[in-house]
């Protein structure tokens, strides 16, 4: 067990004085020539011998009960190898960082499309028919579906000051109310897992986004010590949220390969994606703003409903940037969860932000049009000095300059009035909106291992297509002196020290720091074979120099060199409040006559601390802002009114923005150190690109057509209602 290091106070920036040159530079991915060649394995590609294959049995009913499984309906079907089910059957994905089981309901169905069992098989395709084939019997209950009509409603409120006051005695007030529709995180690779013990032991290939997490989830639910379970996972085609926790392929398919006695594969299809992994809830939300008359302001209320199965923990933090972009002394908070029968909510990407501003950032805009300010004036004269709630100090806030910096380069002085500017049929705009992300760090350790030829790093973080295996590559390099090909990342299992995993922005800052502390241990071993201060010692390029003595590292190490680090937070996170920040912009076009909506620039600016690899930071913002074309113009997951369940439950029909909807991307980074966050000096940026995008390309949309559209997303229908409504 390693010595915790703890974020109590700030670090030296000793990344600003190495010169290997590795950290910052748009390094390619280690391992992209295996993901393109594709030779690197994912969880359901691992070779096994004596393989069977399962198929999730889904609920057709909505809520209820399980009476009976007539197992007689598989009579006759050649190769079908057995049913599980029962009492630990998962009702949904867990959460990912509770260390608690995920909810497991016996017989009883919540929702539509529930998994309630498992066919196993000899081939797949005997396992799906049997699955198809299998006739269940239920005893149904009344479900409540919808989320505006559900008898049961939970209520938190906070208030600081006096709103009601605030709004009375505004020179300016706004209200208004704003929807979106639940999305799904839809990541490339369908959820998958192979299962196979050894004894008492079980080894699980998954598709898992926090594995330290995962792991307890797992024995949780099996009812088995975590020792006993080595999870692995060194490539996820993506997460978004939705790999967070352990599923009810991975149970399931554990539970049937341990009485089996043989390994089992269990790959969901597209559509069972859609049906029960957690969704992105539905929201309803209401925002108040009241200013001076110098367009200060003053009162500021943020409510908003969304929904969740009973007795899910977990519920959308849809006013989680309202606390602390802008000021205003009197402010208000709702949040209200309705308990209905849909399938379970959860963690998509940015949850909070990327919801919650795209009612704020368009509020925002919205009240500067009330007060005759420009929109990127009244966000720069309302940034709070501290947080307007707590009175902490910003550890670090460029908010200011990404707006200033992004205005300049898209050419915002050149505006035009709303509503006065067309090419032919088409009518053109142009929208901001402000963009900020909490920053997180969690603990994480990692272990490096230093011999005459390189270095292996180990961990048992995962890449989800992030470019963990690149940035710890780099921070390794730099702190040795070694070149990227020197280094060798392992990632993806159990059986290495536990990090942070991948979520909340905070994987590369938390596994990265634990990386670098082992490598500060390990040049501390050089400088004394060295004989000199470590303070004094160079690393560069695989010489080691200090107190007039140089050394080539191949040379100076007979014998290994290994340190394991762990880093957790420290008073720093309670002393400060850390957010990445930007500023996002967008032009669009929106075609008179059929609504229809292109997005023909878009540009981001962003203060995330230090930027371990500008090729990854960048490529993760553009990532973000395609998710925020989609949440303003494209993405609407449908549930059928009568029963709840996903209707459009593929890519054919959830419309995410593909190339013909995306322009080129501008992605531009201030250079910025944050002290307070991590000895890397280095912010979360994965879901900052996200946050407020969407809103700007719907600012982009008002600022076009000279009217607001409250509903998301802008489809043409709903854009054409708009036209007419306003006689345009």
């Amino acid at each position: 067990m390693t010595e915790t290091f703890r974020m109590d106070k700030i670090q030296p920036r000793l990344l600003d004085q190495t010169r290997q040159g590795l950290i910052g530079r748009a390094l390619d991915r280690p391992e992209g020539r295996l993901k393109v060649a594709g030779q690197a394995r994912y969880a359901a590609e691992m070779p096994m011998e004596r393989l069977a294959h399962g198929v999730l049995v889904r609920s057709t009913i909505t809520r209820g009960r399980v009476s009976e499984f007539q197992t007689g309906s598989l009579d006759g079907l050649e190769g079908v190898l057995g049913l599980w089910h029962g009492p630990k059957f998962l009702r949904n994905a867990a959460q990912g960082m509770a260390g608690a089981a995920p909810v497991q309901p016996a017989d009883r169905v919540d929702y539509y499309g529930q998994p309630i069992a498992l066919v196993v098989a000899e081939s797949f395709e005997v396992a799906r028919d049997a699955a198809l084939r299998l006739k269940v019997t239920y005893e149904a209950e009344r479900a409540e579906v919808d989320p505006r009509k559900a008898s049961e409603v939970e209520s938190e409120d906070e208030s600081f000051g006096d709103l009601a006051r605030a709004m009375a005695d505004g020179a300016a007030t706004l209200d208004r109310r704003f929807t979106t529709p639940p999305q799904v995180a839809a990541a490339m690779e369908p959820h998958a897992c192979i299962a196979e013990w050894s004894g008492d032991r079980l080894t699980l290939h998954g598709a898992l986004q926090m594995l330290q997490f995962n792991r307890k989830e797992l024995a949780d639910s099996l009812g088995i010590p975590s020792d006993n379970v080595r999870l692995l996972a060194p490539y996820v085609g993506g997460g978004f949220g939705s790999k967070l926790g352990v599923g009810p392929e991975a149970v399931a398919a554990s539970l049937a390969a341990r009485d089996l006695g043989r390994p089992v594969r269990v790959v969901l299809s597209r559509q069972q994606v859609f049906d029960f992994v957690l969704r992105r809830t539905e929201t309803k939300q209401r925002l108040r703003l009241a200013a001076d008359e110098n367009g200060k302001i003053t009162g500021l209320a943020h409510d908003d409903r969304v929904s969740n199965l009973p007795g899910e923990s977990f519920s959308e933090p849809v006013n989680a940037a309202t606390h602390f972009l802008y000021g205003g002394t009197n402010r208000s908070y709702t949040h209200e969860i309705a308990r209905i029968h849909r399938p379970a909510s959860g963690s998509v990407r940015a949850p909070g932000e990327a919801v919650g501003m795209l009612a704020l950032e368009a509020a925002i805009d919205e009240m500067a049009d009330t007060l005759g300010i420009d929109p990127l004036k009244f966000r720069l004269q309302n940034l709070p000095e501290t947080h307007p709630e707590t009175g902490q100090p910003y550890s670090s806030r460029a908010l200011a300059e990404c707006l200033e910096a992004g205005a300049a380069a898209f050419g915002w002085a050149d505006r035009w009035p709303a509503g006065s500017r067309s090419e032919g049929p088409w009518l053109i705009g142009m929208g901001l909106a402000a963009a900020g992300r909490k920053n997180m760090l969690i603990k994480s350790s990692a272990k490096i291992t230093l011999t005459a030829t390189g270095a292996i790093v180990e961990t048992d973080m995962t890449d989800i297509g992030t470019g963990t295996y690149a940035i710890l590559t780099q921070i390794t390099g730099e702190m040795l002196g070694l070149s990227a090909a020197q280094v060798q990342v392992r990632l993806g299992d159990t059986a290495l020290p536990p990090a942070s995993g991948s979520g909340g922005s905070f994987g590369a800052s938390s596994v990265g720091s634990a990386v670098f502390l082992a490598a500060k241990k390990i040049r501390g071993h050089i400088a004394g074979l060295l004989d000199c201060a470590v303070d004094d010692l160079d690393l560069t390029d695989g010489l080691a120099r200090g107190a007039n003595r140089e050394a080539r590292l191949d040379q100076l190490i007979e014998t290994e060199i290994v340190e394991e680090a762990t880093i957790e937070a420290g008073a720093l996170e309670d002393s400060h409040f850390q957010s990445g920040f930007g500023a996002t912009f967008a032009e669009v076009a929106v075609h008179a006559d059929t609504g229809e909506v292109r997005v023909r620039r878009m540009a981001g600016t962003f203060a995330a601390g230090r930027i371990l690899n500008e090729k990854t930071a960048a490529s993760q913002c553009i990532g973000g802002m395609v998710w925020g074309i989609g949440a303003a113009l494209t993405e609407e997951l449908l549930h059928d009114p009568r029963t709840g369940h996903v209707i459009g439950r593929d890519f054919a029909n959830y419309h995410i923005p593909c190339h013909a909807d995306v322009p080129q991307i501008e992605v531009t980074f201030l250079d910025e150190r944050d002290d307070q966050a991590n000895p890397l000096q280095s912010k979360g940026i994965g879901e900052l690109g996200i946050s407020g995008a969407g809103a700007a390309v719907m600012n982009a949309v008002a600022h076009a057509i000279g009217l607001r559209l409250y509903d998301y997303p802008a489809t043409p229908d709903r854009v054409i209602s708009a036209l007419e409504k306003a006689d345009r």
